[in-house]
């Protein structure tokens, strides 16, 4: 097995993960081939959301995980095949998304199942990325009063952020 590129893809991966949670939305988009796809399991909205082409995945992003919102992605447990200039992933997901605006807490597990392309330039990207969740729940922050926020968003309306 390639162990160089099979580290250049964990680290690919934890870069997604690092710029979602950070908001870094340039470098989050430099993570996918232009014809990338993504596709997620979203039950607390109901579908499978389906973006296809790195402009729409960083523009959804943007908008529906932007500074009100605070995210933690954790994946881990990889598991990777590497076929020359193209690879599968499978990586196990633990993720907390909390939106203050909405008083909405969700979290949730997943397995990713990605595919991966070496490019003429030398660098992995990921080519189809999406998870399907082994189990999701979602929790209102307005059943616990004595919740507070000591860092990462400025205050959100209800809930107190000292």
């Amino acid at each position: 097995m390639d162990l160089i590129a099979l580290e250049e893809i964990r680290r690919l991966k934890h870069r997604y993960l690092r710029c979602v949670d950070l908001k870094l939305w340039d470098d989050f988009g430099g993570v996918f081939t232009d014809d990338a796809v993504a596709e997620y399991d979203t039950p607390v909205i109901g579908k499978q959301l389906r973006l296809a082409g790195r402009t729409a995945i960083v523009d959804y992003m943007r908008t529906n995980l932007g500074p009100g919102t605070i995210t933690t992605h954790t994946a881990g447990s990889s598991e990777i095949d590497i076929d020359g200039d193209r690879a599968t992933g499978i990586w196990a997901l633990e993720d907390t998304v909390i939106l203050p605006e909405h008083k909405l807490l969700i979290h949730g597990a997943a397995f990713y199942r990605d595919v991966y392309r070496r490019g003429g330039d030398g660098l992995w990207r990921v080519e189809h990325t999406g998870h399907r969740r082994t189990y999701e729940y979602t929790m209102s922050l307005a059943d616990v009063p004595s919740l507070k926020f000591t860092a990462g968003l400025p205050p959100a309306p209800g809930i107190d952020a000292t």
